[in-house]
């Protein structure tokens, strides 16, 4: 499962403000931290404040807070925001041979594997994660 740059973006964005769930943040800090466009960046937040998974304040210590709900919000439920999983892929050439479709199941199959994995891990679980990850990093 390849995920767009719009998905990538909302899962960097909302794990960064549910970390900090009680500040505000500019768009301006997350696009540096991860050297992208503040523009398209905020794009993506404008979508998830549309959503209710963020909040928007305006002017002088303004910025966007996190206002979801950290233990039962999934990654999936980003996820599926920004991705279309309609039936199939349009793009994908017919398959005209056995080997060509048992690849197809094959990558149908990983596929599902991928979306109940980002179904199982919520926001709460993830940060949990990445503070291991951290911690495991300082002691080394």
């Amino acid at each position: 499962m390849k995920l767009q740059k719009n998905t990538s973006l909302a899962l960097y964005s909302v794990l960064e403000f549910a970390r900090e769930p009680e500040r505000h943040i500019a768009a301006a800090e997350i696009a540096e931290k991860y050297d992208i466009s503040a523009h398209h960046l905020a794009k993506v937040l404008a979508e998830l404040a549309r959503s209710g998974i963020l909040s928007s304040v305006r002017g002088a210590g303004g910025g966007y807070r996190f206002t979801g709900n950290a233990k039962r919000l999934t990654l999936m439920d980003i996820v599926q925001m920004f991705e279309d999983y309609g039936n199939g892929d349009a793009s994908a050439p017919a398959q005209t041979t056995p080997v060509e479709a048992g690849l197809s199941l094959v990558l149908s199959e990983i596929d599902e594997n991928a979306r109940a994995t980002f179904r199982s891990i919520t926001l709460a679980t993830m940060l949990r994660l990445i503070e291991r990850q951290q911690a495991a990093v300082r002691a080394d």
